[in-house]
């Protein structure tokens, strides 16, 4: 591969990105708003110019900058279709003029919005790419907009571009401060990646898979989970019934569990599924509930992987809140 551009170099995961990446001895171009380690120019790409002199002389790009869920509360809906759209066409455009290989854009399993949300009663929805995104937040509005856009430069202009819809992997402590209050923060995690979370070395694997084969796929949009031990028949006793679904499938999660003192979620309302995205881009992923609670038996509680140490906390904001990293009344 020729100059790579990573754009979101100094979060969470353009960093990775551009770690992994040069340590395999590849050419990277990091940009960001915020000076960092790992960016190499610092603007917006809402600036036409500054796309325009960042993707001279680039072969791939891997779009991950954004603004996401946790800035609804201190961002107009403005800001979100400025960065989220515009700055997405501003790359595309971009990309197609300077002729680049492969364009990946990192999107987001939020933009299924209210389908994760099943009634009560209802079995656990079962969410692979068949299912219709139904954003719920300016968020998912603007990132199933940007998605609907690399489709077009792919369709209209013969861009190779794929979209992967990333779970949840920072390191942060949950947005959500009834979460946050019923389980300690590393238990909330393991359990997610029962069927909503993924580790950043898996999700920055996959970019890495999804450039290697996009000239060949030419569009396409997978979910990137860590993959569950769940199958689609389960989902009537996930909500019912949570710890006897994960008790078949991973007989010792009890026994760790109680010598750490965490807990199952008694139900579970929704599970993402990879199987796409194993299938079609040759990914591999390495973190899953199992492996990971054999990481926490042997290391007291802790679930971090090497990159995920390396890369620490970030936070979302550029200032303190009421309610620490989040603010406390979401912006209307």
């Amino acid at each position: 591969m020729g100059l790579m551009l990573v754009t979101g170099s100094a979060g969470h995961l353009g960093e990775g990105l551009v770690r992994v990446l040069r340590s395999a001895g590849r050419t990277v171009r990091g940009i960001d708003r915020v000076a960092s380690a790992h960016t190499d120019l610092v603007g917006t790409i809402t600036d036409r110019g500054f796309v325009e002199r960042a993707m001279d002389g680039v072969t791939h790009v891997i779009h991950a900058a954004t603004l996401h869920k946790p800035h609804v509360a201190t961002h107009s809906r403005q800001d979100f279709v400025d960065t989220n759209i515009t700055g997405t066409l501003n790359l595309l455009e971009e990309a197609v003029r300077a002729r680049v290989i492969a364009f990946l854009f990192t999107s987001t399993t939020s933009t299924f919005g209210a389908a994760l949300e099943p009634p009560a009663g209802a079995p656990a929805a079962w969410i692979d790419e068949r299912v219709r995104p139904v954003p719920k937040n300016i968020y998912g509005v603007t990132k199933v907009a940007a998605e609907d856009l690399c489709e077009l430069a792919h369709r209209n202009q013969g861009l190779a571009c794929l979209v992967l819809r990333t779970s949840r992997f920072f390191p942060e402590a949950d947005d959500d401060p009834t979460a946050r209050a019923a389980y300690d923060d590393a238990n909330l995690k393991l359990n997610e990646l029962l069927y909503r979370r993924l580790d950043v070395e898996d999700c920055v694997d996959a970019h890495v898979r999804a450039l290697e084969h996009a000239p060949r796929l030419g569009f396409g949009r997978y979910i990137i989970t860590a993959t569950t031990p769940f199958r689609r028949d389960d989902v009537d006793e996930l909500r019912r019934d949570a710890p006897a679904v994960v008790t078949r499938y991973v007989p010792g999660w009890r026994k760790v569990y109680d010598e750490l003192g965490w807990r199952l979620p008694p139900s579970i309302s929704r599970v993402y599924d990879n199987a796409l995205a194993r299938d079609q881009l040759g990914w591999r992923p390495r973190h899953d509930f199992a492996s990971v609670l054999a990481q926490a038996r042997e290391l007291r509680g802790d679930i971090r992987s090497e990159l995920t140490r390396a890369l620490g906390i970030k936070g979302h904001h550029g200032d303190a809140h009421r309610d620490g990293l989040y603010p406390v009344t979401p912006r209307t």
